[in-house]
């Protein structure tokens, strides 16, 4: 599968160095990528009916910024992003729009490349859609099955195939949740703690037997279609190999998807999946979590459609802490303009402070658990000293200009 079209990125003078951010399972500020080298990112991509709402968008920005810091710091990237592509919220949609189920993927992974290019987000090296990774998941399955972590579910019609989380190595040390809490939060996003036949309520599902009326592929494990966890698991060690440097995703994903993705993951190598996982925060809109199954969605597209400049809608973003929870107003919007007004305006002068000690301060928030909101403050201070100014430094705006396109992926 196709990403989107890649920006060019300025670059910037050398400046070596490798940010820290918060590891969801040790709690802590952890430096992350390799000294030299290319660092490797796993960020779990969308799942194909209505894209891209602003909660997409604050994690997609937020790991921007990480392949930007990264790149900054010397060090190459080797980015990957799944596509899920079939599963059964796509399916249930496109179910109740009458609209076959791959038109309605392909048109949302369409529009969502769209919107990625508008908000100048770096794509992915590896894009690959769930369909194009079946033959990587029957792989992963066969490799699991000689650890007896693999069984078939105790069920005479459909014997779908799971994967004994419950008995894996490390299982919920990255949620750090009880079982009772994992059992009920495993149901309200996407599990089956209650199917009749598993060993245990926390198992989880790598391979669906067809049913009437579902897509399905041949396989040597039985005509069907890969689980969800195992999907992003099989992506990830095929294209970044084991142990990489960052899973990521919002915080919605903690569990279940990344604590089944880590615990396959280890059983299949024997080492941890990856050394740190990192998580965005939720958007909120009308004082709930922005989410498809509730309907309260601001979508990028539609702010686009409205005229809304892309950067300003970036902007709006990059104001809140990537690990905060917050809630989406227009006032939201309407300060980013300013904003980007303001930039815009001491960006395009003649002359303004000298660019240094603003291009310093912005790496330095970046490398502090990807701290956009002291960046953007930074530059703020910058751009309400230069607009007025009489000072003959006619560098200083395109320097801050290219510095801002290179490390917030702002384009003034």
């Amino acid at each position: 599968m196709k990403a989107w079209t890649r920006p060019e990125v300025p670059v910037l003078d050398p400046s070596p160095g490798r940010p820290r951010v918060h590891d969801t399972g040790s709690g802590q500020l952890v430096t992350v990528g390799p000294d030299d080298g290319a660092a490797r990112l796993y960020v779990c991509g969308i799942t194909p009916y209505d894209a891209t709402h602003l909660g997409h968008a604050n994690t997609y920005v937020t790991f921007d910024l990480l392949n930007r810091a990264w790149r900054d710091g010397g060090l190459d990237v080797v980015y990957t992003q799944n596509v899920t592509d079939v599963d059964d919220p796509l399916l249930e949609r496109a179910e109740a729009t009458g609209v076959a189920w791959e038109d309605l993927a392909a048109d949302q992974v369409e529009l969502f490349r769209t919107d990625m290019e508008a908000l100048n987000v770096i794509p992915p090296d590896h894009y690959i859609g769930a369909v194009e990774s079946i033959p990587l998941v029957i792989d992963l399955i066969g490799r699991l099955q000689a650890t007896g972590l693999i069984y078939a579910v105790d069920d005479a019609e459909y014997p779908d195939l799971y994967f004994a989380c419950s008995q894996a190595a490390g299982f919920l040390s990255e949620s750090h949740l009880d079982v009772d809490a994992a059992i009920a939060i495993f149901g309200e996003r996407g599990g089956d703690p209650d199917r009749p036949g598993k060993r245990d309520p926390l198992d989880c599902l790598v391979w669906r037997l067809a049913r009437p009326g579902e897509p399905s592929w041949e396989s040597n494990l039985g005509r069907g279609r890969p689980g969800w966890h195992i999907e992003c698991t099989a992506i990830a060690l095929e294209h970044l190999g084991e142990h990489f440097d960052v899973q990521g995703g919002g915080s919605d994903l903690i569990f279940p998807h990344h604590e089944m993705c880590a615990a396959e993951g280890t059983a299949a190598t024997g080492r941890p999946f990856a050394r740190a996982f990192v998580h965005a925060g939720m958007v909120g809109y009308d004082g709930e979590k922005m989410s498809k199954s509730k309907g309260n969605l601001v979508l990028v597209s539609k702010l686009r459609a409205a005229g809304e400049d892309p950067m300003a809608i970036r902007l709006a973003l990059l104001a809140h802490h990537y690990r905060d929870d917050w809630e989406y107003t227009d006032a939201d919007l309407a300060a980013a303009r300013e904003r980007l007004a303001l930039w815009r305006r001491a960006a395009h002068g003649d002359a303004g402070l000298p660019a240094s000690d603003t291009i310093d301060a912005i790496r330095a928030a970046l490398r502090n658990d990807l701290d956009a909101p002291a960046a953007l403050t930074a530059v703020d201070a910058w751009a309400a000293a230069s607009v007025d100014i009489d000072v003959d430094d006619t560098d200083a705006p395109r320097a801050v200009a290219r510095a801002l396109d290179a490390l917030l992926g702002v384009r003034l």
